[in-house]
């Protein structure tokens, strides 16, 4: 039997919109078994009953894609998932069944294909490269899709800062939250982004922290989520005021991810406090910045 535990991820980091990702120490856990008698799927934690458990299943799929790339074909699969990360809140979930299930079927194929295919093909699979990056090889990716379709990326060391989710209560799709985006943006709203991204790189690199506040600033995607965020804007201010370096929409949303040195009680009970106040009801966790990706052990 085979295990992977594969990290959290928060994309975008304010303006490194599908570009940014970082992985956080919330995790997702699947176990695999090849066995001679069909599939079996099992689901313990959140989302365990609205899951499907035959071959609808996000990681029996991804798993099928690659064994149809390495001409493996087990007779049966015993799968569980053990879900510890909120679905469809903009930390990744997707993303950790899909690098997951890649790296499983990997690992029972053989291992035919390196991680950087494995990237590639965890890219194809969830339509961007920003959370299924960081999943895979932990830290904070900056990833570029070529012409060619191929990934091209660098990882980065982590800040060492504590980062404090604020979930709400509700679901928000990320074709809900993309839907919501322009055709086209200005050329200073462009010009805006690539300046903050460019010196968001710099600040985790050169640990110069006090740049975070004007580096998660953002024009292409958050003014236009927010109102599928009821609060957002308060909860942003707010947090700041009481000691974040950083906050931003964490990927589609509606999830809150804020950068702090301390305070990340203070600023984790601010956001729920705030949200209360828009009517949606939320919680916090205080988490760190996960440097090693996914981890695959035999059991």
């Amino acid at each position: 039997m085979y295990r992977v535990k594969v990290p959290a991820t928060t994309a975008n980091l304010g303006p490194g919109f599908d570009i940014l990702g970082m992985a956080l120490d919330l995790y997702n856990i699947i176990e695999v078994k090849e066995t001679d008698r069909g599939l079996n799927i099992d689901i313990e934690g959140l989302g365990a009953k609205e899951l499907p458990t035959d071959k609808s299943n996000l990681v029996y799929q991804t798993m099928d894609y690659l064994f149809d790339k390495a001409d493996y074909r087990p007779a049966g699969l015993d799968i569980k998932l053990i879900n510890q990360i909120p679905i469809a809140r903009g930390l990744g979930s997707s993303a950790t069944i899909i690098v997951g299930g890649l790296v499983l079927a990997n690992t029972l194929a053989g291992t035919p294909f390196s991680n950087d295919q494995l990237l590639n093909f965890a890219a194809e699979i969830e339509g961007h490269p920003d959370n299924v990056a960081p999943a895979l090889l932990g830290g904070v990716v900056i990833s570029v899709i070529t012409d060619q379709e191929e990934i091209i990326y660098k990882k980065i060391k982590a800040p060492e800062l504590k980062t404090v989710v604020g979930i709400p209560d509700f679901k928000l799709s990320t074709t809900e939250a993309r839907e919501v985006l322009p055709a086209q943006v200005t050329f200073n709203d462009a010009v805006f982004n690539c300046s903050r991204v460019g010196l968001l790189v710099s600040a985790f690199m050169t640990e110069d922290y006090d740049l975070l506040a004007t580096c998660f600033e953002d024009r292409l995607h958050q003014s236009y989520r927010q109102d599928l965020v009821p609060g957002m804007g308060e909860v942003i201010k707010e947090a700041k005021d009481d000691g974040a370096l950083a906050i931003a929409l964490s990927g589609a949303g509606p999830s809150i991810v804020a950068l702090t040195l301390e305070n990340e009680v203070e600023v984790g009970e601010t956001i729920v406090r705030v949200f209360a106040q828009h009517g949606i009801k939320a919680n916090y966790k205080v988490a760190e910045p996960n440097s090693t990706g996914v981890i695959v052990e035999n059991l």
